[in-house]
């Protein structure tokens, strides 16, 4: 694993900011050579830096408006409860991010619907079917104020 510089950082900040950017204009605004830039956003793919590239879709125009955040209680806190539900939860197109949490949840979900009706639809037939559910919890976002920020490194 080849030492992670300056170069490295400048690289993923820029493509944060703008997956689009051709090797030339990445390797411009990084200030390096087209070649060094190529071989080195290769390796930073390579050694897992970079995960993949997206691209970020408005969820308004494609009927997905409301974005509703889920925090679950499980009955048990034991390694197979969390793994089942886990394992079940990843199977929800609608469950954006699904993370495990220490306060007074146990796991918390970001879920983007088209509204409240759809909500209360995929609540019923399939969260609180979910293996373990003790409880949940809604909050209804209002706006969204910070979404998708870049890593701030």
């Amino acid at each position: 694993m080849a030492e992670f510089d300056r170069i490295d950082r400048n690289i993923l900040r820029a493509l944060q900011m703008e997956g689009r950017l051709s090797n030339a204009e990445l390797a411009e605004r990084v200030h390096v050579s087209p070649a060094t830039c190529h071989r080195r956003t290769q390796r930073l793919f390579e050694e897992g830096y970079i995960t993949g590239v997206s691209a970020r879709i408005n969820p308004e125009p494609v009927g997905l408006g409301a974005l509703v955040q889920v925090g679950v209680v499980l009955d048990r806190s034991t390694p197979e409860s969390f793994g089942a539900f886990e394992k079940a939860v990843v199977e929800i197109p609608a469950v954006l991010d699904c993370n495990l949490v220490a306060g007074d949840f146990d796991y918390l979900l970001k879920i983007r619907v088209r509204d409240m009706a759809d909500f209360n639809k995929l609540h019923a037939q399939q969260l609180i079917a979910l293996p373990g559910v003790r409880q949940t919890r809604t909050f209804f976002v209002m706006k969204e104020v910070k979404n998708n920020a870049p890593l701030p490194f």
